[in-house]
């Protein structure tokens, strides 16, 4: 049998689908393995590129066969369907990814280190958390509405009229209701000390991190921001330029064009929206202070907002940042704001 140049294989839990070519693009096989056997395949196989579609999984195998001196290429699921062939099966997705990852111009996803999955695990939980302190607190606003309390939104007051209204003095609401507002009140605590040390870990993680540290001088770039960037970015110099690395964001127009005519509409809202959130706040928070302050950033923010309106100013300081990172971090330098 001819020697295997490209193994695709389709990610699964249990039963994995793998397609070889050889080099010049014949397939030579396409079979199932169970996941126990998978990697004594892999072993056996001579070193060769194995492409696969970055989902879940997919950089833990990765950094596998990499070990067992194999290239590994990443590439993104919206860019293998156009590859597969009549019907959507196993089969046919093995096949798409082996094809795909041979394309001269195919985007790579960049294999993340075990550090980086570390970080971007505790920013999951945390705004998995923090989601679930949200849907909590609306709940209590909801339910205590049918008795004709409304509460207070600012955190501070909150959390004081819900101890109020379990006290034993408070005749506003039955001894049922009490006993289960408690209990949503002893829920929220602890969420919050949750998402307390989920912070203190992130904080000391971007004080130990020096591209953090770097990052986190920008304006609107907090430690939030940042040890996410850190985590979703493995390698910068993946991206060309800063505008490559915001399009990658989903923070420049989307373009709808032919014929010469060029037509540019909203932010295309691609790629992670949990970098861009972080990111538009962060860009908000910047337009809020422009007018108190004298630095370049600040007055062109400011200059955005009047001309353009608060928003796309909020969203045009969040796509300068997004350049402004990927600069710093592919060149290694410290963040310098202009005179």
């Amino acid at each position: 049998m001819k020697e295997v140049t490209v193994l695709g294989i389709d990610l699964a839990k249990a039963v994995f689908q793998i397609h070889g070519n050889d080099s010049r693009g014949k397939t030579l096989f396409n079979r199932k393995i169970s996941r126990s056997k998978l990697v004594e395949f892999v072993a056996n196989t001579p070193p060769c590129i194995i492409g696969m579609e970055a989902c879940g999984g997919a950089n833990h195998w990765a950094r596998e066969f990499e070990k067992l001196g194999h290239k590994v290429r990443l590439t993104a699921p919206q860019f293998v369907k156009p590859f597969v062939k009549s019907n959507k099966n196993d089969k046919a997705d093995a096949e798409a990814i082996a094809e795909a990852v041979m394309r001269p111009n195919m985007r790579f996803v960049s294999v993340k280190r075990i550090e980086q999955q570390n970080i971007q695990a505790i920013h999951r939980v945390r705004q998995g958390r923090v989601k679930a302190r949200t849907a909590l607190i609306n709940e209590c606003h909801g339910l205590l509405l049918e008795y004709g309390v409304v509460l207070k939104r600012a955190s501070k007051a909150f959390f004081q009229d819900l101890a109020e209204l379990v006290s034993p003095e408070s005749k506003t609401l039955t001894a049922d209701m009490k006993e289960l507002v408690a209990g949503m009140i002893e829920e929220l605590h602890q969420l919050d000390v949750y998402i307390a040390k989920a912070d203190a870990k992130l904080r000391q993680i971007a004080h130990q991190n020096e591209d953090c540290r770097r990052i986190h001088e920008i304006p609107g770039i907090g430690v939030i921001t940042a040890t996410a960037i850190i985590a979703a970015v493995p390698d910068p110099k993946t991206f060309k330029n800063g505008r490559e690395f915001s399009a990658w964001l989903g923070l420049v127009p989307r373009q709808n064009s032919s014929g010469g005519r060029s037509v540019l509409l909203g932010i295309s809202k691609r790629g992670d929206s949990y970098l861009r959130t972080l990111l538009v706040h962060g860009g908000r928070s910047v337009v809020r202070l422009a007018d108190q302050r004298s630095d370049r950033l600040s007055r062109w923010a400011a200059e955005k907002q009047r001309t353009r309106g608060t928003n796309r100013a909020i969203v045009a300081v969040a796509n300068k940042n997004a350049r402004i990172i990927w600069a710093v971090l592919a060149k290694k330098e410290e963040y310098r704001q202009a005179a």
